[in-house]
């Protein structure tokens, strides 16, 4: 608990400001810490007896040596959790340092703490660092994952869903904060984050409802906004098992390839199709592609693109293109006479549109 380094870090800030020696000794009575280096690892009489008394206890000016390796000051017990872990021993005149010696304790166990809880805040880190490792695995041992969510207390039942977040560097707002914040947001008992890459932040979170779900998407979009981060967001499609962590954490990766560069929030669901794409057999796929877009419609890709994005609506199109309306229907025409596909009827649309999702992704 109080570690030689805490101790250090103790006595330069408190003797800083008090300009007197300080010393740090353990619950077992020895110097750990001091700004006197000749004092350290001796045994402090006056800290053994603050340890049996568990009180205060002042080493008067003249104590003849009475108590070995004490000088005159007062010690103080210092207290964390209702436990003694050290003393403190502030050298001096006790009726001079006795007004602040409350002080320096109060601010002593102060210290303690934050470190403390600066500690166990990077040990459950790690700890979900090491929970989201082990579910991007192929394999992932459940059993390693339960346990050390049992550790953090932290549940995950169905149903899921996985959010990978992309981040510009730069951020003002520290990992470790952004990270709470956001687990906050989508309920902290029932989430897990961490980063898995410098400018990728993945979080997977339960809940039993949609509509439950949706809000705890929305907070998290809200959270980033407010802080005004530039970011895009993928979300998984809901899955029941956490053996199933490692497609959806891909199926977001995935999203964020193919989707709009421009979108905030890619949802993988509508996706879908698209990111089938990338499952074919490359040659079958750029064979479909070469059969289909002839190189005699290639200059009118960006048409049909445009065209199939307005669900086949002529005028939304034309009005897009900044083009007549009749040019638009030309334009079809050929795309028609050349390919034998008309982009007006579904089933030749979408198989005009699986072959420039093929010619993108080539």
């Amino acid at each position: 608990m109080l570690t030689t380094e805490i101790a250090e870090m103790i006595v330069k800030e408190t003797s800083a400001r008090l300009n007197r020696n300080v010393n740090i000794m353990s619950n077992k009575g020895i110097i750990i810490a001091s700004c006197d280096s000749s004092r350290l690892y001796h045994i402090h009489e006056g800290a053994l007896e603050v340890l049996r008394s568990e009180q205060p206890f002042t080493v008067p000016l003249n104590h003849d040596g009475k108590w070995r390796g004490a000088q005159p000051g007062i010690n103080l017990p210092i207290v964390f959790d209702q436990q003694i872990v050290g003393v403190i021993g502030i050298t001096g005149n006790p009726k001079e340092i006795e007004d602040v010696a409350g002080l320096v304790k109060m601010t002593t166990e102060l210290m303690v703490k934050q470190s403390y809880m600066a500690s166990q805040t990077e040990w459950q880190q790690r700890t979900k660092d090491m929970i989201i490792e082990d579910l991007l695995s192929e394999q992932p041992s459940i059993e390693h994952v339960l346990r050390r969510l049992g550790l953090l207390k932290i549940e995950l039942p169905p149903t899921l869903q996985t959010l990978v977040i992309e981040l510009d560097e730069g951020q003002s707002l520290s990992r470790s904060v952004l990270i709470q914040q956001l687990e906050k947001a989508a309920g902290s008992e029932y989430c897990l984050a961490g980063f898995v890459h410098t400018k990728r932040l993945c979080m997977a979170f339960s809940y039993q409802k949609e509509d439950e779900g949706k809000r705890k998407q929305e907070a998290v979009l809200q959270l980033l906004k407010f802080h005004h981060f530039k970011f895009r967001i993928a979300c998984s499609t809901p899955f029941s098992t956490l053996e199933l962590f490692h497609q959806s954490y891909t199926d977001c990766i995935l999203a964020l390839e193919i989707g709009d560069p421009q979108e905030e929030v890619l949802s993988f669901a509508k996706l879908e199709a698209q990111a089938l794409i990338h499952q074919l057999n490359p040659v079958a796929a750029a064979r479909l592609s070469r059969r289909v877009l002839l190189n005699s419609v290639l200059s009118l890709t960006g048409t049909l693109q445009c065209f199939l994005d307005h669900h086949l609506n002529l005028q939304q199109t034309a009005d897009s293109l900044h083009i007549h309306r009749n040019t638009l229907i030309y334009r079809l025409n050929k795309i028609k006479e050349e390919t034998g596909y008309d982009p007006r009827k579904f089933k030749d649309a979408f198989a005009l549109q699986m072959a420039l999702w093929i010619l993108e992704k080539n």
